[in-house]
């Protein structure tokens, strides 16, 4: 889907997260000579066009001190893991939840699950959690933990 000068613009001006102030849409207008009401309509359209994928606060889990953050993999039935994996999202302490394709013989996992933990205690808690809510669906499951943050941003593109 291609873009035009104003989505571009307003893409360039909103890449690196929308202002930190009361009325963001209005300091991103404001700064590119538009009305604020032009720039959610722009934003909007190019969300549902898939251009922009979402708009969603991105925390640094590591600054809210949870420093226990593990992407959980689990061996589900493939027949069962949209069900299953709705429930484990709906899970409060899930921040991401997802499938994705098994690599067999050595990777047998097709459902993700993001947990975060400020001690490894509360992480192994909500993984425990997860497990009992799975219960003899998950055939197996491991517990990734983050060793450190390679990546906070999403693309950018040049102005």
């Amino acid at each position: 889907m291609p873009i035009d000068e104003i989505d571009r613009k307003i893409i360039h001006a909103t890449q690196a997260g929308l202002p930190l102030v009361s009325e963001p849409y209005q300091a991103v207008a404001e700064q590119l000579g538009l009305s604020a009401q032009a720039v959610m309509l722009s934003m909007a359209e190019m969300q549902q066009t898939g251009v922009i994928r979402r708009i969603a606060a991105v925390p640094n889990h590591y600054k809210l001190g949870y420093r226990f953050n593990g992407m959980t993999v689990w061996d589900v039935d493939d027949n069962q893991v949209d069900a299953l994996g709705r429930q484990v999202a709906s899970l409060n302490f899930v921040s991401h939840c997802y499938q994705r394709p098994r690599h067999l013989p050595d990777w047998p996992y097709s459902l993700f699950a993001m947990v975060h933990g400020k001690t490894e205690q509360d992480a192994d808690q909500q993984v425990a959690i997860i497990a009992d809510l799975l219960g003899e669906h998950a055939r197996s499951h491991e517990v990734l933990y983050s060793t450190k943050i390679l990546k906070k941003t999403g693309l950018r593109i040049g102005g």
